[in-house]
Formats: structure tokens, C-alpha cells, sequence
């Protein structure tokens, strides 16, 4: 029987989600064993239509731009399954005669991959999960394929940003993040940092509630100081009762749509205390930005990729590839130390991780340094330079 894989991709890209997707062709090819690599053309619907590619069949030299290409090449869906779906795709696995069934995604992607592996039990058909997700909130492994990337852009634009207010010191500047529940993304603005002093001034995430006397205190306590204050705001911030600070403007029966957190925050800030201000907002941009890709970020979505198939290949099924920060080697030696692991499926679907309390600050505008050496190590080389003659003159 031919040993065949299919790789299928499940909701929001990343700037690393393809980098994946190398890596399991790349095992596949020097593994000797599989005929071919089946790309789900579409997402989990792109199964059940049998839109099916042979990855192997494309050149070295094409495959390679793989690691430079955002979104995701095979593209992607969110596609609602049934169960009746789960139980037609062994069917289809069987004729075309695919042994391994690779699922690259999030949560919710996870959830797909458990329920798949339930409907294959007995068929002698693996399934394996690859995390990915900007948001980081997959539970069990230390971060997630995409992190890294979304983190170094959101601290890279933040950096970038305060450059600029610095330079003209007149207003306040709110950019709002992405991360519903979860603040990752929005806390990885902290490493724009080079000195004290240096934007974000103020970093606020879902996790904690926002409350708007203290919001509005700090912003005009900074103001009066700088000039210019810089805000990193999460998309999801709540306030003191577990409501969206800005009230939805609509619902489906699958999804709620709210408006934007930054412009909201912009607005109460001229409105309550007379200060010019401004909202920006990066939105999907962090995740399709190639410039600002992480190295380190890249290379592990590859291994991702690599030891999902190896595990599969193994006689592994129900499981997800996770990384394992090995703390008390970094400590010791003072590098970052991880290794991966398989981690039972059944421990991961649906389950939304958030930022542990010891990563933010006691007022809730901030994050710790504990947060900081953790994800340092994620977004690859030190962020940019830069030279300011005004700084320097004052300094004479």
C-alpha cells in the first residue's frame, strides 16, 4: 500500500504556517517511504471535495519560496464540520490511499484533528496536529509556530512608532493588537524597549480589567511628562464585569463583530482630557509581514512540520507536536533551551491558554520582566537601531 500524507491548513495564516508545510515535505522526501504529499486545496471543505495536490512534484527551487511566503499556500478555511463530514472523510482517506493526516491550525483546528483521529480509530490512519497561531493560546506548549513573527512585528511597528511620537511629542498614539481573549501579541510590544523611557509607554491586555479612571490617570501623568505617550492595546480588553469595553456592532449565529478598541480609546482620550490623539491599528498585517518574520520563529515551524510526519510515521495518532522549554538548562547556561515533544490531542482541543498573572504588572498596565525573558529568545536578532541628534544635543 502507498504511504501518502495530506496536509491540511485551518484558519488564520501566519507569517511561518508554509515554513510548515516545508518542513513536512522535506521529511517525507528524506524519509525514502512516502509516494506523496497531498495538499488539502481549501482547508478541512477542500477534504471533502477531494482537492487534493501532490506537493512532491514541484522543484526544490519552488518549494523553497515556501519559507518566504506569507498566508498559506493551500489555502485555508473555517469551514463548520458535522459529524456526518468526519465520518465521510475515511472514506476518502482510504481512496487515496492516505495514511497520514497532518492538521496545521489552532484551537480550533485541534478540536478537527481530535475528532478526526476518533473517526479513524481501527482504519490504521494517523493523525497528527501541527500547531500554529499567532495568539499563542494553544495549552501544553510553551509558544506556537507564528508567535514568534506576529510578536517581532508588534514589537518592531511599536519601536518604529515611537520614534515618531518621540520626534514630534504632541499627541497620543493607541495601537490596538490582535488577541481576543489572549494578550501575547499585545505584550510583545514590551520588547520595542532599548532603554527606560522607550514606547510603549502603557500596555494593556484582556486578562486584566480595563478600567477608564486609571487608563485616563496614566495617559495624562505620561503626557505631561513626554509629550508623546505611546499605547498597545489589545483588541479583546474588557472591563470590570467581563464586558467588551466597545459594545458589538453585530452578530452571527457563529461570530460576534466589534468595533475598534483603539479608536474607541483614541476618542475618550480627546473627549475626557483635551489631548490630541490617534488610533492605528496593524490588524492582519502582523500576520502576513515576511520583513519582519523571526528566524527562530521560521526554523521551528519547519521542525514543527518535520516531527509531525516522524510521529506519524512512528505509529503515533491523537496527538499534537509541542514545544517544551527546558527552563533549567537556560537558566544554567543562559541560551534557549527547547525541545519537542508529542502531547495527546485530547489535552489541547479547544482549550484557551492566556497570559499567566505573574507576566503582568501589579496595575495592569504593563508586563513583567519574568514576561520578557520568556519571549526575548522567540523573535529572533535584536530589533534595529536608531539615531536621534535631538537626544544627543540635549544630552551637551
Amino acid at each position: 500500500m502507498a504511504e501518502n500524507v495530506l496536509v491540511v491548513h485551518g484558519g488564520g495564516p501566519t507569517a511561518v504556517i508554509n515554513s510548515s508545510l516545508y518542513g513536512v515535505i522535506e521529511e517525507a522526501r528524506e524519509s525514502g517511504r512516502i509516494d506523496k504529499v497531498y495538499g488539502a486545496i481549501g482547508g478541512s471543505e477542500g477534504i471533502l471535495r477531494e482537492r487534493f495536490m501532490d506537493l512532491l512534484k514541484f522543484p526544490e527551487e519552488k518549494l523553497k519560496l515556501l519559507l518566504e511566503t506569507p498566508a498559506t499556500s493551500i489555502g485555508s478555511s473555517r469551514y463548520a464540520l458535522e459529524q456526518k463530514d468526519y465520518e465521510a472523510m475515511v472514506d476518502i482517506f482510504k481512496k487515496h490511499e492516505i495514511q497520514y493526516v497532518l492538521l496545521n491550525g489552532g484551537n480550533g483546528t485541534m478540536d478537527t484533528c481530535g475528532r478526526i483521529y476518533e473517526a479513524c480509530k481501527g482504519e490504521g490512519i494517523r493523525v497528527v496536529g501541527i500547531p500554529k497561531t499567532i495568539d499563542n493560546d494553544i495549552a501544553i506548549t510553551d509558544h506556537t509556530p507564528g508567535y514568534g513573527s506576529a510578536a517581532r512585528y508588534i514589537a518592531g511597528t511599536t519601536a518604529e512608532v515611537g520614534v515618531d511620537v518621540k520626534s514630534l511629542p504632541i499627541h497620543v498614539c493607541i495601537l490596538e493588537a490582535m488577541g481576543r481573549n489572549a494578550g501575547w501579541i499585545t505584550a510583545a510590544s514590551a520588547l520595542a524597549r532599548k532603554q527606560p523611557g522607550d514606547a510603549p509607554h502603557l500596555i494593556y491586555l484582556p486578562e486584566r480589567p480595563f478600567h477608564e479612571d486609571e487608563f485616563l490617570e496614566d495617559v495624562k501623568r505620561l503626557y505631561e511628562e513626554k509629550g508623546g505617550v505611546v499605547v498597545v492595546v489589545s483588541e479583546g480588553l474588557k472591563n470590570e464585569l467581563g464586558e467588551p469595553v466597545v459594545p458589538p456592532i453585530f452578530k452571527t449565529e457563529r461570530a460576534t463583530y466589534y468595533g475598534d478598541v483603539g479608536a474607541f480609546l483614541a476618542e475618550l482620550v480627546i473627549r475626557k482630557l483635551g489631548i490630541k490623539a490617534r488610533s492605528e491599528k496593524p490588524g492582519i498585517c502582523g500576520r502576513a509581514s515576511i520583513p519582519w518574520q523571526s528566524p527562530v520563529d521560521r526554523d521551528e515551524a519547519i521542525l514543527a512540520g518535520r516531527e509531525a510526519l516522524k510521529a506519524a510515521m512512528e505509529g503515533k495518532s491523537g496527538v499534537m507536536v509541542g514545544f517544551i522549554r527546558d527552563v533549567e538548562k537556560e537558566e544554567a547556561g543562559g541560551v534557549y533551551q527547547m525541545r519537542v515533544e508529542t502531547i495527546p490531542i485530547k489535552e489541547v482541543m479547544m482549550y484557551e491558554r492566556t497570559i499567566p498573572a505573574s507576566y503582568i504588572n501589579q496595575r495592569g498596565n504593563d508586563v513583567t520582566d519574568e514576561f520578557i525573558r520568556w519571549c526575548r529568545p522567540l523573535i529572533g536578532p535584536e530589533l534595529r537601531d536608531f539615531i536621534d541628534f535631538k537626544e544627543e544635543y540635549e544630552k551637551r
